[in-house]
């Protein structure tokens, strides 16, 4: 049995970073979130600041056969990587980075097509976290300090940003339950309720 990892994708306000943390937490594993950023800008020779301005941003021209031959050759000097525009890039160097620490530790990441990156893993469990838009926009109010309607315009952005970007990337729909082995409503459930389940799911499918 390989390391064991947890992949989070999550709608925005419905607490998926808190449970992600929570997980890792309850493990002792490490928690990746902001910190892939920190890490594929180490493994690749960019600035970190790179990763920070393409975080989970769509892009409208991504040649998706171009960046898995790329993947496949394993190397930044390669022509065509060379010849790649920098988001790109970004994304190509942050897939590597997923994959790397897939094979070094058992770990939980946040967003970042995480779960697309290592779908060939079987040892990875792949969570979407989601809540009621009246919850989120509750929620998002209160942490962000603003009024319930930019809270939802707020939501709607984020949640349209995240879509794209996975929709794009992965050839597959954000949120759709046949894209994750566990499908999760914070509405519902509370963080304590989320980690039981999702370290539940682990000892059944180890079993």
């Amino acid at each position: 049995m390989g390391n064991a990892v947890y992949t989070i994708g999550r709608e925005f306000g419905s607490g998926g970073l808190v449970i992600g943390k929570a997980l890792a937490e309850r493990l002792g594993i490490n928690f990746y979130d902001k910190e892939l950023l920190q890490r594929a800008a180490k493994d690749s020779g960019f600035c970190q600041e790179i990763f920070e301005n393409h975080d989970e941003k769509p892009t409208n021209s991504f040649l998706y056969s171009l960046v898995m031959d790329t993947y496949s050759a394993g190397s930044y000097s390669s022509a065509p990587f060379l010849d790649m525009p920098l988001n790109h890039k970004v994304f190509l160097a942050q897939f590597e980075s997923i994959k790397k620490i897939a094979e070094q530790e058992s770990c939980v990441i946040v967003g970042r097509c995480a779960d697309y990156a290592l779908a060939d893993n079987p040892d990875c469990i792949n969570v979407f976290i989601h809540a009621e838009i009246e919850d989120r926009i509750k929620w998002i109010s209160k942490r962000l300090n603003i009024t319930e309607n930019k809270a939802k315009d707020t939501i709607q952005k984020k949640d349209k940003q995240r879509a794209s970007y996975y929709n794009y990337y992965t050839s597959k729909k954000w949120g759709d339950s046949r894209s994750y082995d566990l499908s999760l409503n914070t509405s519902k459930l509370s963080v304590d309720d989320c980690v039981e389940m999702i370290i539940k799911y682990r000892e059944l499918m180890n079993k």
